[in-house]
């Protein structure tokens, strides 16, 4: 594989892997827990198209954050970097809005540190420095 190419294809797979998880955890594992939280809360659970490609969105910014962790760090400090600035400084933001269920965290913690260590992974392999 051409050198140029190996950031571009690091980011793109660590994307789909982190997207991919993010779907399967939210959308297959916890969507009721959520919605029903969210009902209790006199709330509608926010599903709409555009939401979804926000969350795509945030799922590639991801990557991109676990890339440049990767290009200083080795494998477990970046996992654990980009755990922490991806998902603990997300759930403060949601738990600060009221809107975390706390229940969520018990499934959330352990495939998240799966999904940043997998991620980091993938962008390591990818594009070796």
């Amino acid at each position: 594989m051409n050198l140029k190419y190996r950031p571009l294809v690091a980011i793109v797979l660590t994307g789909i892997w982190v997207n991919a998880s993010e779907f399967f955890r939210n959308e297959v594992l916890l969507k009721d827990l959520w919605v029903n939280h969210y009902k209790s809360l006199g709330l509608v659970f926010p599903s709409a198209p555009l939401n979804a490609a926000m969350w795509v969105a945030w799922g590639f910014l991801f990557a991109i954050a676990i890339y440049a962790l990767s290009r200083r760090f080795g494998l477990l400090h970046t996992a654990l970097l980009s755990w922490l600035t991806g998902f603990v400084l997300m759930w403060v933001a949601t738990w600060n809005l009221g809107v975390l269920p706390p229940s969520l965290l018990l499934y959330a913690v352990p495939l998240s540190l799966l999904e940043a260590f997998v991620g980091s992974y993938i962008a390591v392999r990818a594009a070796p420095r």
